[in-house]
């Protein structure tokens, strides 16, 4: 008689700034995300200084506690280098044995199983690189977090009709809407806010690129590993809510605008490189440029 596959081990990644308070409920849902696989939770903080690291140490440690057959590690960064460099440094900690990691925003609260589902999706499908839940926003609808890598067309679309047609086509085709009853499919990149990849994936891409200090990181990853023959698959059986709570206003929400459309451009940049590309560089440059002023300006008008 064959003795039984030994169960995956999942490290789940996940990077704190000032974060203490959407931490614990997410260190809390870990457990029984997963019953099947060998657990452990790497806690990177990117603001390793602020007042409230002896709290977030104590609650570390008392989710270790609490479920001790998921060790829960803490990892001070040097300072907030962004969110890919945090989880590509503690990616490097790993023990070789490690064969999948669940990267993950703090503001998640994983549903019972998700972690299972994901693992069970990987061994079903061997040509699969990256696998993402079903994301749910509070109020219970689904996120549309599995969606088409940014072209010429979608892109130009997207960035000059987003903020004045939300409807159109440009931005439907980018955005792929979940729908009521989601179905397994192919995506072009997964959201960085919760996914599972296979560790010998993201080491062979060399994680994230740490070029982009906050988003669009996650669809460059999703972007580079389709070009290397893997697939992004969207499993909706798995589910977790994205409570967003930690989230800013004002000031930091008007440089988080600017970063976004800044990280816009840098992927763009990249995926239509060369003298030949320049002109669209220009014209998606403008439209993303267009698109930051007005959002911009409507932020502040509502203030």
């Amino acid at each position: 008689m064959s003795a039984a596959p030994a169960p995956a081990r999942v490290a789940v990644v996940t990077v704190s700034f000032d974060s203490l308070s959407v931490l614990v409920p997410f260190l809390a849902s870990v457990p029984a995300a997963a019953g099947q696989a060998r657990v452990e939770v790497h806690v990177a903080d990117n603001k390793p200084g602020s007042p409230a690291r002896p709290e977030l140490e104590a609650a570390i440690a008392a989710a270790a506690s609490a479920a001790p057959e998921v060790p829960v590690h803490y990892h001070p960064m040097s300072g907030n280098l962004g969110y890919g460099h945090a989880i590509n440094e503690v990616v490097a900690t790993l023990e070789p044995g490690i064969d999948f990691v669940l990267v993950s925003n703090p503001d998640v609260m994983l549903r019972p199983g998700a972690i299972d589902v994901l693992v069970a999706t990987m061994a079903e499908l061997p040509d699969a690189g990256a696998i993402g839940p079903k994301i749910l926003e509070a109020d219970g609808s689904a996120y549309p977090s599995a969606r088409s890598v940014p072209s010429i067309r979608n892109g130009i679309g997207h960035a000059l009709f987003a903020n004045v047609w939300p409807n159109n086509p440009w931005t439907r085709s980018y955005r792929v809407e979940v729908g009521e009853n989601p179905v397994r499919r192919d995506a072009g990149w997964l959201s960085g806010s919760c996914f599972l990849i296979r560790r010998s994936v993201f080491d062979a891409l060399g994680g994230f690129d740490t070029g982009y200090f906050m988003y669009f990181e996650d669809v460059d990853l999703g972007y580079r590993l389709g070009e290397a023959g893997w697939r992004n698959v969207y499993e909706p059986a798995a589910a977790v809510v994205h409570t967003g709570a930690h989230s800013t206003t004002g000031g930091e929400s008007g440089r988080m605008l600017q970063a976004h459309h800044d990280s816009a451009k840098r992927f763009l940049a990249k995926k239509y490189s060369g003298p030949v590309f320049w002109p669209v560089r220009a014209v998606l440059s403008l439209g993303l440029s267009l698109r930051s002023s007005v959002v911009r300006r409507r932020s502040e008008a509502g203030r």
